[in-house]
């Protein structure tokens, strides 16, 4: 139970734990990683429970796809193109920085070494069987190895878009239309789709792309 209590108390650090993307926009207040996960379980959850997937396992993958930020830095999909000045950033943000195929490769070998490595870490003291379920669970996420994992893959997109748009409706320093664009060339699960028509529908009536 030590182990358990003490695991409980490293997750809640992501309580705290802001996330990076927002802050590179200026967000001020902006939303942690738990809060982040949160919701993100909860669509996950309501818009595939008419799916023919196993929803407990769902919900799980939801939960533990993010846990390795505990130890791990929130690294977001630019950070290689970014420079450390706010300014000099936020200008290259709004032309939505683009990698060569090398690149995306390299980047995502590098978040993966880093990322199963800080999990591992964080689940090192756990009972075995717990550790063997947090670890397979975050590689179907990771690697797409399921149906569910896919899913929820997709999720973790609709869920950052929704936040996206919130914050340009509140804020105004979002490239709104370029993150729709965004959104359309990378989701393709039916039911998120629809989702997405009608998160375009409720913040960005006139866009155009």
């Amino acid at each position: 139970m030590k182990e358990l209590l003490n695991f409980f108390i490293e997750v809640g650090k992501l309580k705290r734990k802001f996330r990076k993307g927002w802050l590179v926009h200026g967000i001020k207040n902006s939303e942690s990683t738990a809060e982040h996960i949160f919701r993100m379980t909860i669509i996950a959850w309501v818009l595939g429970k008419n799916k023919k997937l196993n929803m407990e396992k769902v919900i799980k993958i939801a939960l533990v796809h993010d846990l390795c930020e505990v130890y791990a830095p929130d690294m977001t999909p630019y950070d290689p193109l970014l420079p450390r000045d706010r300014k000099k950033a936020m200008e290259i943000l709004k032309k939505w920085p683009k990698f060569t195929p090398s690149l995306k490769i390299k980047k995502y070998k590098n978040k993966y070494k880093i990322e199963l490595l800080a999990l591992k870490r964080l689940v090192s003291r756990l009972p075995l069987h717990l550790k063997k379920e947090i670890l397979n669970l975050w590689l179907e996420f990771e690697k797409g190895l399921t149906k569910e994992g896919r899913f929820v893959k997709q999720v973790d997109k609709v869920e950052n878009l929704l936040q996206g748009m919130e914050y340009w409706k509140k804020h105004g320093k979002i490239q709104h239309k370029l993150w729709m664009r965004w959104a359309k060339e990378i989701l393709d699960d039916p039911v998120l789709i629809e989702f997405m028509r009608t998160l375009e529908e409720k913040f960005c009536k006139k866009c155009e792309y």
